[in-house]
């Protein structure tokens, strides 16, 4: 698995949702404007997209949505980046499947949490990455602790690199430190995972950005990336200053919803609404999300 790069702005994307009231909660998945908006990421130097992760309701999905919204994502990027998709399952086994799935429909590599309803042990963490790794497929491992009560520390993250397939990890904890002490122990990509410690992450080795809000700001979260690793930090931190409180949202429980709204404030691509079990926002915290996005849009215009 050398040489295989996961790197870059990969987004984690949004799904959208039409009215229907024969679909599961009312909802049906649009995947006609699924797919303009990988589009519209990859035409704006994105250098791939994640389908099917928590930002794209991969659990709120049947399984014959969920099958087809790496299709769509395939065929959409058509060759210009990356397509990661998430394969979480509850045990290795729906991981697997959804790994083979990723396979067929021609994806790059997938997006592995822990088992997701289960407080696994280290020893059965690793036996699920290595259980999905026989299929062949890159793996970046997530550490989400705060969904899967499951934190893949530095010492637990060595031991999954020893898997050849497994390749990368996207780092959530929030903790900035572990990116030193990923790489003093093993070699491993560290991805950025939470858009509001990006740029403490990238400035301290991290080579890519698994990305929540370039949803809704692709052009300007890969100026932001390409800054801090060409060492521009000083222009780096002043790009990402206009932007960190709306980023906030990203590391949010409602941050689905609020980057979807985000996306209809800024207009460049569909957010609409959120699938059950994720309701609408309060109106309280609608309107610090539209406050959040219009501040950064006027600070972005200013430039």
């Amino acid at each position: 698995m050398t040489g295989i790069d996961l790197g870059g702005v990969v987004v984690a994307t949004t799904l959208a949702f039409r009215p229907d009231d024969s679909a599961p909660g009312g909802l049906a998945v649009d995947y006609d404007r699924f797919g303009e908006h990988v589009d519209m990421l990859m035409s704006n130097g994105c250098h791939g997209v994640g389908p099917n992760g928590s930002l794209g309701e991969y659990s709120s999905l049947t399984d014959d949505e969920r099958r087809k919204v790496v299709e769509v994502a395939v065929d959409a990027v058509a060759g210009r980046g990356l397509v990661v998709a998430g394969a979480h399952g509850v045990g290795w086994h729906q991981a697997r499947a959804w790994t083979e799935q990723a396979q067929e429909a021609g994806a790059d590599a997938v997006l592995l949490l822990p088992p997701t309803l289960y407080r696994a042990s280290d020893d059965e963490v690793v036996e699920h990455f290595a259980r999905v790794a026989e299929v062949g497929l890159p793996i970046m491992a997530y550490n989400n602790p705060f969904d899967t009560k499951v934190d893949l520390v530095p010492g637990l993250v060595a031991r999954l690199a020893e898997i050849p397939e497994v390749v990368a990890i996207k780092e959530f904890s929030g903790d900035v430190r572990r990116v030193f002490e990923i790489k003093e122990l093993c070699d491993i990509d560290v991805i950025a995972g939470a858009d509001d410690v990006l740029f403490e992450l990238l400035v301290d080795g991290a080579v890519g950005w698994f990305a929540g809000y370039p949803n809704a700001f692709p052009r300007e979260a890969v100026e932001l990336y390409e800054l801090c690793r060409s060492g521009d930090i000083a222009r780096a931190r002043d790009l990402y200053s206009q932007l960190v409180a709306v980023f906030r949202w990203d590391s949010r429980t409602e941050f689905v919803q609020a980057i979807k709204l985000s996306m209809d404030i800024c207009g460049r691509s569909y957010g609409g609404p959120t699938r059950p079990p994720r309701g609408p926002l309060t109106p309280e915290k609608a309107d610090q999300v539209k406050a959040d996005t219009e501040r950064a849009l006027a600070a972005l215009e200013r430039r």
